[in-house]
């Protein structure tokens, strides 16, 4: 598990990332569904639930999936990431070779400790370099 991180939750970064995938943020300032992932800039080397010496040229991207108990984030939340890994579990691929299905959780808490989202990851990582 990875240390805590603070994910402050800014009017123009969620603009930003709104326009970026073809939203707005409107007046209510609630961020677009997606917009947790950015969490991903806020997280140091210590935040991280992976090895250091992961190989990041052999990791793709699986899928991903949002739960908001009570919606998306609304812009000035501040919140409190915590991330582990839920499970992994070995495969073969069908090029050859195994990869390794891992699938992190990332749990995210406002000030009084509430839950105001989970993000879940399903990540690969190939036996060689993707291509």
């Amino acid at each position: 598990m990875g240390e805590p991180y603070a994910l402050e939750v800014e009017r123009g970064k969620a603009r930003e990332f709104a326009r970026a995938v073809g939203g707005d943020l409107g007046a209510d300032g609630v961020t677009h569904p997606t917009f947790l992932m950015t969490g991903v800039f806020w997280q140091g080397p210590e935040s991280s639930p992976w090895p250091a010496d992961r190989e990041m040229g052999r990791v793709l991207h699986g899928e991903q999936e949002f739960v908001f108990p009570h919606g998306p984030p609304r812009v000035g939340a501040r919140l409190t990431g915590v991330s582990r890994v839920e499970g992994s579990e070995v495969k073969q691929g069908k090029r050859g070779g195994e990869m390794t299905v891992t699938r992190v959780l990332t749990e995210y808490r406002d000030d009084d400790g509430a839950l105001v989202a989970e993000v879940r990851s399903t990540v690969i990582e190939t036996s060689r370099a993707a291509s």
